[in-house]
């Protein structure tokens, strides 16, 4: 049983995702509370965008320490989610401060619906990364 840096990187990947999965959580709750009129767009917008680049900067250190660490197949299951966190930062509506959600536009039905969907495809995501990265925490852990 030997700790190196491998296995140092998926302690961390557990921890990060374990802050990723109560964000994703937090992301589908805020969004459902939006969709029965529970709280008002502004507010929620307002805890919401404050969450968005702290997400984004922990997925990518994340997945920075699997490339050091030359863990690939971690790595490459997550390149598409970078992929996406990157496209969906770039073409997000123009705003003063940084965040995705705009709320004079977040009401739209089609915007909800969508930012409902993505939070929770993405705590599917994390959650099952959580699983894949114990998994192999472990055979890092007792590979000789």
């Amino acid at each position: 049983m030997a700790f190196s840096f491998p296995a140092f990187s998926y302690i961390i990947a557990l921890i990060v995702d374990a802050f990723l999965i109560f964000f994703s959580i937090f992301h589908v709750i805020a969004i459902d509370e939006l969709k029965t009129d529970y709280k008002n767009p502004i507010d929620q917008c307002n805890s919401l965008n404050p969450l968005v680049l702290p997400e984004y900067l922990l997925h990518l250190f994340m997945n920075i320490l699997f490339l050091l660490s030359g863990e690939w197949i971690s790595l490459l299951i997550n390149v598409p989610l970078i992929l996406y966190h990157i496209h969906r930062y770039r073409t997000r509506p123009v705003m003063s401060d940084p965040g995705l959600y705009d709320p004079t536009s977040i009401m739209n039905a089609d915007v909800l619906t969508v930012c409902q969907r993505e939070g929770w495809i993405k705590l599917a995501f994390y959650l099952l990364s959580f699983f894949l990265y114990l998994y192999g925490m472990i055979v890092v852990l007792i590979a000789v």
